[in-house]
């Protein structure tokens, strides 16, 4: 009899701990896994005070664990990282928060919604180079002055960009040392690891720690009532889809490409990736669709033109539109002001994919 995985962690993570704390609160539970009859997993605690503190809480899930159908054999370890310290509150005086971000990941049973979150729409890309986060941006920005209440996530680990982009630079605070309080720009909630860095700080992180990061800025911002939050992810199929895939319950996702056949093959990858992790796509942007000549008018199309209409229809998947190629793009969003705030073609654009997507009702 195989044993699910997600009910074995449900057996225990409720269990309270001696400081009044559940096991999962606590955020002590690693590598945990199951092999056919076997439960194996890690306790990771403070120091050997601490180990001999949770001893009848090890037995207790032990207990749980074995008298489990199918589980013959529970393996439990504890551990302390060295050199641990106790994480130090900080105060709200706009100071980075003391969070341990790119910590290992929680381990949770399944998708969780963020409350009072109402959908969650990530935005992908098959490949970098094609403008994704310049289209998160604006989008934001134009379902803010649509009306809704927006949220923007820069899950871009490695390369984030939309603290730029938006126009925010100051560190957010964590009053109580366990939340953080996102930053705001032109109607719209934003966090970004970017901010807890120094700017061209690089992060040099594993696999696990990008997922650990990735979760943290889902569940310990406070991100407030909102009608949509929107991640721009990183280029690829990596480790930050499949965090955000397995641990956020996520509407579904926007693949955004050019035209050009490189691109629509990346997409293809994408939408694949999406599909395995059961993540439903919403619909397919063409962008730098079209370039107009500012002097004689002439309409080119560098990238070429309706390769994403075409892929859109050959996947069976919604062609949300196009947006142009235009010079006031870049550098509205290099003066941190998306050029969604404005009345041109551009923004105009944005307003008719916020629209579509508003009438959808997922946004």
């Amino acid at each position: 009899m195989s044993i699910n995985r997600e009910a074995a962690l449900r057996e225990i993570q409720n269990l309270t701990l001696p400081d009044g704390q559940t096991l999962e609160n606590a955020d002590l539970i690693r590598a945990f896994s199951v092999d056919r009859d076997t439960i194996r997993f890690v306790l990771e605690v403070a120091d050997a005070d601490a180990a001999r503190a949770l001893a009848p809480v090890e037995a207790e899930a032990r207990r749980r664990l074995e008298a489990m159908p199918g589980v013959s054999k529970v393996q439990i370890v504890m551990t302390a990282p060295a050199g641990r310290q106790a994480p130090q509150p900080v105060r709200s005086s706009g100071a980075a928060p003391s969070l341990q971000i790119g910590r290992h990941p929680t381990a949770q049973a399944g998708p969780q919604a963020i409350p009072g979150v109402s959908n969650i729409i990530a935005i992908g890309s098959g490949k970098g180079g094609v403008g994704k986060s310049t289209v998160t941006s604006n989008l934001a920005v134009a379902l803010a002055r649509a009306g809704r209440r927006v949220g923007l996530l820069d899950a871009d680990i490695y390369g984030p960009s939309q603290p730029r982009m938006m126009g925010v630079s100051g560190r957010p605070a964590s009053p109580d040392g366990q939340r953080i309080e996102p930053l705001h720009a032109h109607g719209v909630t934003v966090m970004s690891i970017g901010l807890m860095l120094k700017e061209g700080e690089a992060v040099v992180w594993r696999g696990p720690m990008l997922m650990g990061a990735m979760q943290q800025m889902l569940g310990q911002v406070n991100w407030g009532g909102l009608d949509v939050l929107l991640i721009d992810l990183p280029p690829g199929t990596g480790d930050v889809q499949l965090s955000l895939c397995q641990k956020a319950a996520v509407t579904g996702a926007i693949i955004v490409s050019t035209p050009q056949d490189v691109a629509l093959l990346d997409a293809r990858r994408a939408i694949d990736m999406f599909n395995k992790l059961k993540t439903p796509v919403l619909g397919l942007v063409e962008n730098m669709s079209t370039y107009v000549c500012p002097n004689c008018g002439h309409e080119a199309h560098l990238f070429g033109h309706g390769g994403v209409a075409a892929e859109s229809a050959q996947q069976g998947l919604p062609f949300l539109g196009e947006l142009p190629l235009e010079l006031d793009v870049r550098l509205a969003g290099d003066s941190g002001r998306p050029i969604a705030l404005g009345n041109g073609a551009a923004a105009q654009a944005y307003g008719r994919l916020a629209d579509r997507l508003i009438q959808g009702g997922i946004a």
